[in-house]
């Protein structure tokens, strides 16, 4: 998944293995870039902006829109590859020598820790949105970005993990689509059975993209990583209602240890009713990713089976009636010490006229979180919604040509749902190091060997607060 994540990196990973000989480059030259890329504003003056999306035809794109930002102002960027590991080891040199890019797009947990550095002009940042209209964005990928009160990043836009289901299973079994955490495990357990599971969702130990479904599927039951005196909450009953029914999802899904590939896989070949698994699956559901089609037994006389026949849900509705959907954004953030006028100046354009552009950069995974002005609320998500996707150059598609208004609509409205624990409050600098190193993936294991949830429960919580002590 995301080049932003199932983790993070993922995403691109999968990108390197569709072109190996370009994204081989691409990979090589962003290795060399942590000790060169602080040098380039002393090199040609330009503006420097720094982006994760690395691979050449993503990089193809940005630099087209920094183009027609340089033909409208007069202003050089220089567009520089860069993934997020290296983007931080490369902001913690060029502070100390002065050396700073003008604007990086970068995720909340590096926002959170960078302004704890002092290295982000959060002022700028607080202009710019009030500039555009604080109400334009969503409330949520604002607090994301939000720290002791100071907004240290512009959100951009994100990807969020979706619950993808077969419509048709469930009309056939007189099901309702799943609203709630207990909804799926229930429609899991009823559709599991005659060749096909019930669901697929990860559950390898450890594996990144487990740390994902874990936090997704605990934030959807109600369950919070501290509590409101600080205090690690993962011991909570909600928590442990939330992994009972992680459980059940797991004894219903494909056998074996699950992660990114195999989930994918198996939804695809038909095998499994429901998958958890971000926002980037819909165009393979489409048929618009030749290394990963759809093989189920009917998408050989229909490739569009599948997105035909699916529905999706991206916010579930907690226990307090909220709704919530795991997600993770992008932000355009200015370091401090950059040219302040023409860094304001540039995210202001990728935030207006060059923001459908930004987005067109992989639609499926760079879902608007701000949809429109004030003029015209829906003006960027109408827009998105309509950008071609796909890995084929030939076969590229809106996804509004294989999905109805329902399921375009839910992709948007699930985006200014998105939460992740503790970022926008003072616990962003251990839930960061949490997910990294996949502590509570590390835990998850004897769930699905039948130990009792709440036994699991304070195992991840002693784990969590082992992470909070080093950190906090």
């Amino acid at each position: 998944m995301p080049e932003p994540r199932p983790h993070p990196f993922r995403r691109l990973i999968r990108h390197t293995a569709r072109r190996p000989s370009r994204a081989a480059g691409a990979f090589g030259a962003a290795l060399l870039l942590p000790l060169a890329a602080c040098q380039a504003p002393e090199d040609d003056g330009a503006l420097v902006f720094w982006t994760p999306h690395v691979t050449p035809d993503r990089l193809a794109q940005q630099e087209a829109t920094a183009a027609a930002f340089t033909e409208e102002t007069g202003i050089e960027v220089d567009v520089v590859p860069m993934s997020a590991e290296d983007q931080n080891q490369s902001i913690a040199v060029g502070a100390a020598s002065g050396d700073v890019p003008d604007v990086v797009l970068l995720a909340p947990d590096q926002a959170a820790s960078w302004t704890a550095q002092g290295v982000l002009d959060t002022g700028t940042a607080l202009e710019v949105v009030q500039e555009l209209g604080p109400d334009t964005f969503s409330r949520n990928a604002l607090r994301m970005v939000t720290f002791e009160g100071d907004t240290a990043a512009v959100p951009s836009d994100g990807w969020g993990q979706v619950l993808v289901y077969r419509a048709d299973l469930f009309e056939q079994a007189g099901l309702d689509p799943p609203a709630t955490l207990e909804d799926v495990a229930d429609a899991a357990e009823e559709l599991d059975g005659d060749g096909r599971a019930g669901i697929v969702l990860g559950t390898a130990p450890g594996d990144p993209f487990t740390t994902q479904t874990i936090e997704a599927l605990l934030l959807a039951g109600g369950c919070e990583l501290v509590d409101e005196a600080g205090e690690v909450a993962l011991g909570a009953p909600e928590c442990v209602d939330a992994l009972d029914a992680y459980a059940r999802m797991a004894g219903a899904s494909v056998p074996g240890d699950q992660d990114v590939e195999t989930t994918r896989a198996a939804y695809l070949a038909g095998e499994a009713a429901m998958l958890f698994w971000g926002s980037h699956i819909y165009d393979e559901l489409a048929g618009l990713a030749p290394d990963f089609p759809p093989t189920c037994p009917e998408c050989s006389d229909d490739p569009e089976f599948l997105a035909e026949n699916s529905g999706t849900v991206g916010a579930l509705t907690a226990p307090d009636g909220s709704p919530v959907q795991y997600g993770v954004t992008l932000n355009l953030g200015v370091p401090v010490g950059a040219d302040t006028a023409d860094a304001r100046a540039f995210v202001e354009y990728l935030m207006g006229p060059g923001y459908v552009d930004s987005l067109e950069v992989s639609p499926e995974g760079r879902v608007p979180v701000r949809p429109g002005t004030p003029d015209d609320p829906q003006v960027y998500a109408d827009a998105w919604s309509e950008l071609p996707t796909g890995e084929d150059d030939d076969a590229r598609a809106p996804l509004s040509e294989f999905y109805g208004e329902a399921v375009i609509g839910d992709i948007v409205e699930g985006a200014q749902s998105f939460r992740r624990w503790g970022y926008g409050t003072e616990h962003a600098a251990f839930a960061g190091p949490l997910a990294a190193e996949n502590t509570l993936a590390g835990e998850i294991g004897p769930l699905f060997e039948g130990e009792d949830p709440a036994v699991v429960a304070a195992s991840m919580a002693d784990a969590a607060r082992a992470v909070q002590a080093d950190t906090e």
